[in-house]
């Protein structure tokens, strides 16, 4: 009965919610079939996200919409296809040594940034020294880097310490960038982005919008016919789906899993479906009490239904988390999931002392789907009598809460709800930053303060042979001892959904979660 009222008002406030938002319709636009509203096509187009932008630092960004944003002007020496595959970009070929040792990249030439300046091997190397010099969120991808040569105008060796089995996925993360731009206005230059990329930086509002425009001179095939992106964060699922409809968004992502239905057998709206990276969990601090007896975490997972999870709050889209990682990523092995088990979980709250339970904080970002998840957590938790109140925070507050102190005894964090997709498309994007114990954060994503010495071994094991049984191996190793110890509260995996006009092609979405906008045409 209880699951039953919270759907049945999760259900009124998304209907409330969507007809407050249609009610606010223009009546200068032609309402089509299906209710989607015709408006006058143009060569711009608007895309509709969910999060606001952190950053645009190509070497400084963490969080996947920054990523995808830095993405849309910035190119690397290889890059990723829609399956995530690594392909050459500005790279016209690469050699890598017997002994993995060595990476010989030939570049393109007749290449331009945005600022007119000339690419080459010299830029390519002031870009991994400033990663490297600088200590950027990008260095944690070259950990093994040991040296870099210019051995001509377009060829350039990396050259490292040991072997990496990721390290073209790695390669594939450290966007290209006019040394020009941030060698004369570092401290400016994250507000002024300047690549290589077919779109270029036109104006970042803040909180509220980030447009770029096409580049004229871009190295590439120049047959898109679109002029102008612009990326609007809405937080709002209602909203999000109400701009699709009415034509104010030409491509949204996510689309809300209870908004879907509204597009059956629309002529004008395209709804994608794309199996995803993306883990969705609650990071738990295992450093603080209660949080560090073991037993009250395993609790905590036992204490909540995953299928009333997926029917709640994902509609039915997606699958159970039943690993660290997604089942689309390299080398994803299954657990045994934690079923939902009351009696179990009260059992192992009463071994730890807890019988009486706590309270309990839960932090999250503004975006619907987020605050619809913390209710949902908050109301099993209370099935074990842990008492959570929830904290909401714009995602440029949470960050900075999350990733400010320097310590775990400083850290005020108890519990996250968030997903994770490793957007270096490998293993070890799925893992390193997560579980190992350099990792806390400020240093990377460690936000469970997880610690354990042969989780991080294993680690680093994995990282140091190309041998991919060995690392299948290895990695099967920490999936399941991670799994057990319980450091998150294992949720879902996404399935990706996305919408756009039908008249719009080449723009999509990857299994990471990110969008790409390089192929964006207008039939």
């Amino acid at each position: 009965m209880f699951m039953f009222i919270f759907i049945v008002l999760l259900l009124i406030a998304s209907g409330c919610s969507n007809e407050n938002v249609e009610g606010n319709v223009s009546n200068e636009n032609n309402e089509g079939e299906n209710g989607v509203v015709e408006t006058d096509r143009s060569n711009d187009i608007t895309i509709a996200i969910d999060q606001n932008f952190i950053t645009l630092d190509p070497h400084d960004a963490g969080d996947t919409v920054s990523i995808f944003g830095i993405r849309s002007m910035y190119e690397g020496l290889v890059g990723f296809d829609e399956n995530m595959d690594v392909v050459p970009v500005l790279a016209e070929d690469y050699e890598v040594s017997e002994d993995a040792l060595e990476y010989v990249f030939t570049l393109k030439e007749g290449v331009t940034f945005h600022d007119g300046e000339p690419f080459n091997a010299e830029a390519v190397k002031a870009n991994f020294e400033r990663v490297i010099e600088e200590e950027l969120r990008a260095a944690r991808n070259l950990q093994y880097l040991e040296s870099i040569e210019v051995l001509g105008e377009h060829e350039i060796k990396f050259t490292l310490s040991q072997p990496f089995g990721a390290m073209m996925n790695k390669f594939a993360m450290i966007p290209i960038a006019s040394p020009k731009a941030f060698m004369e206005s570092e401290s400016n230059f994250a507000l002024n982005p300047v690549g290589t990329g077919r779109f270029m930086f036109d104006v970042w509002n803040q909180g509220d919008s980030l447009t770029v425009t096409k580049y004229m001179d871009y190295w590439g095939a120049n047959d898109i016919n679109i002029e102008k992106v612009t990326f609007r964060p809405v937080p709002e699922n209602g909203a999000r789906a109400a701009m699709l409809k009415t034509g104010e968004a030409d491509f949204v992502y996510p689309v809300p899993q209870n908004n879907v239905s509204e597009f059956d057998g629309s002529e004008d709206v395209i709804i994608e479906e794309t199996p995803s990276t993306i883990a969705r969990y609650v990071s738990i601090n295992t450093f603080k009490e209660p949080y560090n007896d073991e037993r009250v975490r395993q609790a905590m997972n036992y204490a909540v239904d995953k299928d009333a999870f997926l029917a709640v709050v994902k509609n039915g889209y997606g699958d159970y988390l039943d690993s660290t990682m997604s089942s689309q990523t390299q080398y994803y092995s299954k657990q045994e999931s934690y079923a939902f088990d009351l009696e179990k979980a009260n059992e192992l709250m009463a071994e730890a002392g807890y019988e009486n339970g706590f309270e309990a904080e839960i932090w999250g970002n503004t975006s619907s789907e987020t605050s619809t998840g913390m209710q949902f957590i908050k109301q099993q938790l209370a099935q074990i009598d842990i008492d959570v109140e929830i904290k909401s925070m714009e995602e440029g507050t949470l960050s900075d809460e999350i990733y400010t102190p320097d310590t775990p005894e400083e850290a005020k964090l108890q519990m996250w709800y968030v997903s994770w997709s490793p957007s270096s498309g490998d293993a070890d994007g799925a893992t390193r930053s997560l579980f190992h114990s350099e990792y806390f954060p400020p240093n990377g994503a460690n936000t469970a303060y997880y610690n354990n010495s042969e989780v991080s071994e294993w680690i680093d094991a994995a990282n140091s042979t190309v041998d991919q049984n060995e690392q299948q191996e290895i990695y099967a190793n920490i999936q399941s001892t991670v799994y057990k110890d319980a450091p998150w509260i294992f949720l879902g995996t996404d399935t990706i959904l996305s919408g756009h006009k039908k008249e719009l092609e080449g723009v999509y979405v990857l299994p990471d979660g990110s969008i790409s906008i390089t192929n964006a045409n207008l039939k």
